[in-house]
């Protein structure tokens, strides 16, 4: 089954609660938060996205702002499989977010918004990789671009983590595909809530320059990312999505403990991934990544 197919049947498939398992498996408990507010349009596509893991050891929050388009009621429909909700005024999706992760309990965190969905396996490939390395403290994925109907625009795939590559080249790590430990959540602290635009790229970068954190990335797709008219990234992307960017690399650059500097990180970064994905195998990926950037 194509990609956009498996997708799209995934995230409209009617939720039906599985049988308990028994495979004597481990589960690291993950908690995922859901920050909503009028988006009833896309809302219970990434509810069934989330429940439809069929994860066993999920702790499922959604906070919504106060919704007045139906939102309330569609969370009441699958209030029975949730670990709280709220409707509320709230000061804006961070805020929601960190409501959702004071009231978390799981190993793991991560929040996916109501317009974004996880792809099937996601929660199965977190579990993969804690049984194998369990002292990851932030494990991420891949991610697809969908369009409104979940159709699959766009691959972005990532290389390891690197925390120059982040501050230098932009974001490394996105949070559609993204499970933090939560104790290093609360020690760190939660997301910033001065931001608008570039919450997770402010979280991973923070993360990122503090010494003994470990990353892991993992094959494969986790999340979607939709593009559609009233997302943040299509109204204030190129104005206060860049001036965060920029305010966000100012203050953790000073923290590298690397003495090379821009102009050799922003080479290497380029380099890097060319080596890793031709390494993978990924020939045609690289073919059209850098088709792209000659036609831009």
């Amino acid at each position: 089954m194509p990609a956009s197919d498996s997708l799209r049947d995934f995230v409209t498939k009617p939720y039906q609660p599985p049988v308990v398992r028994t495979d004597g498996k481990a589960y690291p408990k993950l908690t995922v938060v859901t920050p909503s507010f009028n988006q009833v349009e896309y809302l219970e596509r990434t509810i069934l996205s989330v429940l439809n893991q069929h994860y066993p050891n999920l702790e499922y929050f959604i906070i919504d702002g106060g919704s007045t388009d139906g939102s309330v009621e569609l969370i009441k429909q699958y209030e029975p499989y949730l670990a709280g909700w709220v409707s509320e005024k709230d000061r804006g999706q961070t805020d929601a977010i960190n409501k959702g992760f004071r009231r978390a309990t799981g190993d793991y965190v991560a929040f996916q918004n109501s317009d974004d969905v996880f792809a099937p396996g996601a929660f199965e490939r977190v579990a993969e990789a804690w049984r194998k390395s369990p002292q990851t403290d932030v494990f991420f994925g891949d991610m697809y671009i969908t369009d409104l109907n979940d159709v699959i625009l766009e691959e972005l795939r990532v290389p390891p983590f690197r925390i120059e590559c982040q501050i230098y080249e932009g974001m490394q790590v996105f949070n559609q595909s993204l499970f933090i430990r939560r104790s290093l959540m609360n020690q760190a602290g939660f997301l910033d809530e001065s931001l608008k635009f570039v919450i997770d790229y402010e979280i991973v970068t923070r993360l990122g320059v503090q010494k003994g954190v470990r990353f892991q990335h993992v094959n494969g797709f986790w999340g979607g990312f939709r593009v559609q008219p009233d997302a943040k990234s299509s109204t204030i992307a190129s104005t206060v999505g860049l001036q965060e960017h920029e305010q966000i690399k100012r203050k953790f650059q000073p923290q590298l403990r690397s003495p090379l500097g821009e102009w050799f990180w922003k080479r290497y970064a380029r380099v890097r991934k060319l080596t890793t994905f031709v390494l993978q195998g990924e020939f045609g990926y690289v073919y059209h990544r850098l088709s792209r950037r000659q036609n831009r």
